[in-house]
C-alpha cells in the first residue's frame, strides 16, 4: 500500500509546480527629461536601452512622445514637421536597437499617416528588429496645455493586443488609462499585460495638494485596471518641467512616478516625481491566472445586460 505523502512532501510538490509555472518576465522602465533636440534625447534613450538590456531586460517601455518636448502645450501647425511616417526614420532607429540587443521596445510615435491626416501612435519592435503592431491612440484629450485634439486623428484601429515573442501586450496610450473599456478590451482579447507610454503632470499654479490628487488618481485608475482585469500593468511617464512656449500658462511639471502593479494592484515599483530612473522590474505573467481563479470577474460578467454601455448617456 503506497505511504501517505506528508504535508512537507505536499507543500514541495505545490511548490515545484508553481515555479514551473512561472513566466518571469524582466521589464525595463525608462523615465526621461526631455529637451528641445530631439537628436539628444534619441541618443539619451540609445545609451540607456543598451544599459537596460545588459542587465537583463527583455522588454523595455518608452514614455509617450519620447524623441520630443511635449508639443501639445500650444496650437502651432508648424508642430506637424515632427510627424513621421511609419515605418521611417525612429522606427529604423529603435529597430536597430531592438536588434542589436535582442529586447522588445515599446515606443511613442507622432505618426505622418498622410498630409494632414496625424496619429498618436505606440510601435512595438520585436527582438529582431521588425514592426510586430501599432496602436493609434484612441481617447485623445483637450484641454489647456494638453491640446492634443489638434494633432492627433483618433486611432482607427480599435484595441487589440500585439503578439511579441514575450507575449501578448496590451499597448494603450496616455489619455486611455482613464477608460476602463480600453483596458477590458485587451484583456478580453487575451493581453497578458497592459501598458501605458504616458506624458502627464501638474500646471506649476496648482496646489501642492491638487497636485498630489491627481498623482493618486492617475496612478489609482490604473491600479484598478489591474485587479478588474487580473492583469500587471506598466505605467511609463515623462518626467521634469517643460516650458509652455505661448507663456499663457507656467508650463508642465511632469510628474514621473512611473509604475509596476501586480494583478491584485500590488505596487511592484514606483519611480521618482522628480528625477529621471531607469529600472527593472521582473514579473511573473503567469500570476494573473492564479489570481483569476480567486477572483473570477471575467466568469461573473452580466454580458447578457451591457448593452447601454454603447451609450454616450443613459437618458430617461
Amino acid at each position: 500500500m503506497p505511504a501517505l505523502l506528508s504535508a512537507n512532501m505536499v507543500h514541495s510538490i505545490v511548490s515545484l509546480c508553481n515555479i514551473q509555472n512561472m513566466k518571469k518576465l524582466k521589464i525595463g522602465i525608462l523615465q526621461q527629461h526631455n529637451i528641445a533636440d530631439s537628436s539628444i534625447n534619441m541618443q539619451y534613450l540609445s545609451h540607456r536601452i543598451a544599459h537596460l538590456a545588459s542587465h537583463g531586460a527583455e522588454l523595455i517601455v518608452l514614455q509617450e512622445l519620447h524623441n520630443s518636448l511635449y508639443f501639445c502645450q500650444v496650437e502651432d501647425v508648424n508642430n506637424f514637421d515632427l510627424a513621421e511616417p511609419i515605418p521611417g526614420p525612429s522606427t529604423d532607429f529603435y529597430g536597430k536597437l531592438a536588434k542589436e540587443h535582442g529586447v522588445v521596445i515599446v515606443s511613442s510615435l507622432f505618426e505622418k499617416r498622410a498630409p494632414g491626416l496625424y496619429h498618436n501612435t505606440a510601435v512595438v519592435i520585436e527582438k529582431d528588429g521588425t514592426i510586430a503592431g501599432k496602436y493609434r491612440k484612441m481617447h485623445i484629450p483637450d484641454d489647456p496645455a494638453y491640446y492634443e485634439k489638434l494633432y492627433f486623428t483618433p486611432g482607427d484601429l480599435g484595441f487589440h493586443p500585439i503578439d511579441t515573442s514575450i507575449g501578448r501586450l496590451g499597448v494603450l496610450v496616455c489619455w486611455d488609462q482613464w477608460y476602463p473599456e480600453a483596458a477590458r478590451l485587451m484583456a478580453l482579447q487575451g493581453a497578458e499585460i497592459l501598458i501605458y507610454p504616458t506624458a502627464i503632470g501638474y500646471e506649476s499654479s496648482d496646489t501642492s495638494e491638487e497636485q498630489e490628487r491627481q498623482r493618486e488618481a492617475w496612478t489609482t485608475v490604473m491600479r484598478g485596471h489591474a485587479v478588474a482585469n487580473g492583469l500587471p500593468v506598466i505605467a511609463v511617464n515623462r518626467v521634469g518641467h517643460e516650458d509652455d512656449p505661448s507663456g499663457m500658462t507656467r508650463g508642465i511639471e511632469f510628474w514621473g512616478s512611473s509604475f509596476a502593479a501586480g494583478p491584485q494592484g500590488e505596487m511592484l515599483y514606483r519611480a521618482s516625481k522628480s528625477d529621471e530612473e531607469v529600472h527593472i522590474i521582473e514579473v511573473d505573467i503567469h500570476h494573473s491566472e492564479q489570481v483569476r481563479r480567486w477572483w473570477p470577474f471575467l466568469r461573473d460578467r452580466r454580458i447578457d445586460s451591457y448593452q447601454d454601455i454603447t451609450k454616450r448617456y443613459i437618458d430617461e
